[in-house]
Parts: structure tokens; sequence; C-alpha cells
């Protein structure tokens, strides 16, 4: 059956986008996954892929034109397949939209259409195909990145019966790449939530039913259906819990975890089903303290932990006396759900190591010159580089000269980029993240080190906006400053190759046929073989050579 694909929101501020190229053409075969256009948002020129198979049937937007967001962007289905009754659909949708002044009319009309990649809450018919009473809207789970396929809600900013006003943040939601705030395109009341704090769901899943005060949305809470898996809830449901019971085979007795030998009073937050109440800041923070969030008590609303929580935390007394008597030789551990982030690295990750032929290229650098020119260049005042601002610069005016390497690999075409746009790894508690420096090699050393700065301090506040993270041609990975002397990088895909900074270290050198004390650091240059040879690899480090160990270069 042919799927009817509309212009996705790809930016939470995204209103309409424009076709910027097509890359694939009517009558091409579509994987899942593949990049079927090149959208500009209001932020950013953005690579959409497909989430079906089969054969593009047709296309509603050319390159250059603009259009809102769920307009008719293609059709996709079997070859050959009757799409006539589709367009004349899509058709009579647009004039009847035109047709109407009022924002109200529009939200109750039926959305016969799967929205593949809106973020913007979506109104929908109960299962029963009757139309929602008048001022109700569905808000169903946004697509907040444009590799988003389901979230997680973080918290709620709003509960049922709070009165909400266009613009009002709703939840927190938890996507692949960062915790973003999700505001409401509707006022009105918050009458129903269909996923609580923790739960995951597929975009477009039931998230909130928002309407007049005092409606009943029971119905249509109950009947809401769409083509995505059922919620995954941090507890089964009782009658599930019972049936896995019985289904369950008969185990010898476990240990129980250590964890769990205090049988101390729960704390308010906690609740029947074990499930503690807490804001994505305090979780955060209890984590970094090692603070068990079970027993600490949640002063916030409905015995919710927030942050003076963790702050003013004093550590049980009674708690520590009894993990004393804990057993030893028993086995034991803790679970830890995936987060979207660690599935989307995981899914990349993969996708590129077993996809682009990697090698490995190794250098070692004299960095003697390096270390004497930034510790002039931190005299200075109100001024303060480091190595990996150092590097980053060298890098961004290297790629200049050897584009090969800035470029990225599609499957049909090769793309050199003049532009430099340097992604700096940067690891946070659920993994990693890749803000981007854009147009690195235009940028001073200065300019570069605050940029990076700032990133980091987003990044691990989980506050980059999407376009900080998109459009990278080059990344660095830097563990230098936890010792690591060298390793190797998985290619940030598209991209060519990367690059693998470790530590500077202190050591016996040859100069002029005798030893004396040096300084070093390794390097290990990523390559897809793809695009870049091995010649062509040397040839970049020659150059990066020349500006890290004679780094006044790069001021000329």
């Amino acid at each position: 059956m042919a799927e009817v694909i509309n212009m996705p929101r790809l930016s939470d501020t995204m209103e309409e986008g424009t076709v910027a190229s097509w890359l694939k053409k009517v009558g091409d075969k579509i994987e899942e996954g593949d990049i079927l256009a090149e959208i500009e948002t209001d932020k950013a020129t953005m690579e959409f892929e497909s989430f079906h198979e089969g054969t593009l049937l047709h296309i509603g937007i050319e390159e250059g034109e603009t259009t809102k967001v769920d307009e008719l962007l293609a059709i996709i289905g079997e070859e050959g397949e009757d799409i006539s009754d589709l367009l004349n659909g899509a058709s009579a949708d647009s004039t009847s939209d035109e047709q109407n002044d009022s924002a109200e009319d529009s939200n109750t009309e039926t959305a016969n259409q799967k929205h593949e990649s809106s973020d913007e809450s979506s109104v929908t018919e109960s299962a029963d195909n009757e139309a929602l009473p008048e001022g109700v809207t569905v808000v169903t789970m946004p697509r907040l990145s444009d590799t988003m396929e389901e979230g997680t809600v973080a918290a709620w900013l709003k509960k049922v019966g709070d009165e909400v006003e266009e613009g009002d943040i709703l939840a927190e939601i938890e996507t692949d790449k960062a915790t973003m705030e999700f505001e409401s395109f509707q006022s009105g009341n918050l009458l129903h939530i269909g996923l609580e704090e923790g739960d995951t769901a597929k975009v477009d899943a039931l998230l909130a039913i928002i309407g007049p005060k005092g409606t009943d949305v029971t119905s249509i809470a109950k009947n809401f259906k769409i083509d995505s898996e059922e919620p995954k809830q941090s507890e089964q449901p009782e009658a599930k819990k019972e049936e896995a019971k019985k289904e369950a085979p008969k185990k010898e007795p476990v240990a129980p975890q250590a964890s769990k030998v205090q049988e101390s009073k729960p704390s308010a937050n906690v609740s029947a089903n074990e499930r503690v109440f807490v804001s994505p800041l305090a979780k955060k923070m209890a984590e970094e303290k090692g603070i068990n969030l079970s027993q600490v008590n949640g002063t916030g609303d409905n015995g919710r932990i927030v942050k003076k929580d963790i702050e003013n935390f004093t550590p049980n007394q009674q708690s520590a006396s009894a993990a004393k008597f804990i057993p030893s030789g028993q086995e034991d551990f803790d679970e830890v759900p995936n987060s979207n982030m660690r599935k989307a690295i995981a899914k990349n990750l993969a996708k590129s190591k077993f996809t682009a032929p990697h090698y490995y290229l190794n250098v070692e650098f004299d960095m003697e010159n390096a270390m004497a020119f930034r510790a002039q260049y931190n005299s200075l005042p109100d001024t303060k580089i480091s190595y990996n601002d150092m590097i980053v610069k060298a890098c961004a005016l290297a790629l200049r000269q050897h584009p090969q390497v800035n470029s990225q690999w599609f499957d049909d075409r090769m793309q050199l980029n003049n532009h430099v746009h340097i992604g700096v790894a940067v690891a946070v508690p659920d993994g990693l993240l890749v803000p981007v420096v854009k147009f690195a090699n235009e940028q001073s050393l200065t300019q570069i080190g605050s940029a990076v700065k700032e990133f980091a301090v987003k990044a691990r506040n989980k506050k980059l906006a999407l376009d900080e993270m998109e459009g990278s041609t080059f990344t660095i990975s830097n563990l230098g400053m936890f010792g690591i002397e060298s390793f190797t990088s998985i290619i940030n895909q598209p991209n060519s190759a990367i690059l693998s900074v470790g530590s500077i270290v202190s050591k016996p050198v040859i100069k002029d046929g005798v030893v004396v004390p040096g300084n070093t650091m390794k390097l290990t240059l990523a390559c897809d073989h793809r695009t870049v040879d091995g010649a062509t690899g040397a040839q970049f480090l020659q150059t990066l050579k020349g500006y890290i160990e004679n780094p006044v270069t790069m001021l000329v």
C-alpha cells in the first residue's frame, strides 16, 4: 500500500521547508534509511531519510520550492500502483485548508494520513471513526530530531487539569540526541496524559489530550490507535505481570540484590510500583554524587525530588551500617535501560564500522614548539586556549589544502566540501555528542576556544540545539586529558575521516643525533578508503604536522 510522505518538521521552530535537492527520482527503488532529499529549514539544510521501502511514485515538491510542514512531499509504494486517489485527496485537502478561515475548524478535520516526520501536535480521530469533540486535540509524540524514532518523557511540566496556553512547555522529551522542551501548539485544559514520566514510545504515539475543561475523553484515549508499538513502560501492568508469573519456568532462588538488603521505609516520592518521581536535573546530580534516590525525601509537587533535595541530602547512618552486613561472594548487578541516545550511537557507529572500509594512519608529533607557543599565547590578557583548540585550528587549515579528506561519501556521489565544519566529540553520561565548530578555518584560536567551551557545557546539560550538532565535515576525538597515549575512532559518517588525539608524553627523543628530553603527542587518522587513499591521508598529516610543530604559521 502506498505511503504518503509529508514535509517533515526538522526543527522545533520549523513551519515550512524548501527542497534543496532530491537525491532520488520518480521510479527509483527506496530502502528504509535511504536519503530522499535535502530539506532547507529555518536553521540548516538537513538530510531527510525514508522510513519506508518501495518505489518513489510521485514527487510533490520540486527542487527550490517551499511548502508548509505536513504538506505532500512524496509518495512511496509498489511499482505501478495507482495513486490517483491519494493525489486527488491531497489536492482536495489543500483546497479545503485554503478555504478554512478558522484554525479551530481545521483542527477538527480527520487525519487520514500518517505524519511520519511532524513534531507538531497532531489531530486525529478515535478508532470508531467518530470525529473528535469540538476543541479537543490529540497530542502525539513529536519528532524532535531528524533521526528520532522514539522518545522518552523525562518530565511533565503540566499535570492533568492544568490550563495550557499556546507556547507553554508541556514536557521534557528525551530524544536520541538530547533532552528537549516540547511546547504546546494549542490552548485548553490538559485532559489526559498518555505516557508517564520515564515511559518510552514511538513517534506519533498518544502523548496527551487537550481540550475544553470537563470534556470526557476516556473513549478517545482508549480507542486511539497509531501504527507504532505500545509504550515501553517502566512497570508492566498487573495483568501482564500475573500472566508472566504463570508462564515463567521455575528457577532456583537467587540471593537478593545488595541494594535491596536494606528494608528501610520508602521515601514519599516512591510510588506503589517503586518508580521514583524526580526531575532530570536532580536525577543527574544524584548519579554524579552516587545517591540512592529511594532514600531521598522529595519536597516538590506530589513528593517529586528536586535539585535542593539532592543538595541537602544526608546519607542515612543506619543504611551505611546495614551495608556492612551484606554477605560476600554474592552475585549482583544493576540493569540500566538503554537511552535513546545510547541506542542511536550504537546504530550509527555499527553502521559506520561495518559499511565504511576503515584504515588507520599513526603519527607522532614533536610538541616542544606547541607548548612554548601556547604558554606565550595564554600570557596575553583574557586569553586562554587549549592544545585541543590548536589542533582544531591546524586541522581546519590543513583540510582546506586537502579537500579529499574533507569529503563525504554518498551512495551515488562523493561531495568535496569547500567549507570546513569540524565536529568536536564531547563525552556525556549517556554517551557521546559531537557539536560542530562551523567555518573553523576562518575563526581565531580564541574564537574556537570559546565555542568549544560553550558547546561542552551545553552538551553536558543536554542543551545543545540540533543545528549545533549538524553539518560536520571532519571530526576530532581527544582523550589526551585522560592520559590515553593513542587510540582509534570510528568515522562519523558521512564524513570521510576522524582524528584521534592522545596525550602529550615527556620522554627521551633524538635530535641532531643526540638523545635529549622531549615532549611528543601521538595522533591516529581513521580514513574511509572509498574517498581517501593512503597517500592522500599521509599528505594531510604532513601538512598538519607543519602547523602543529610550527604553530606560529597558523597566524600567518
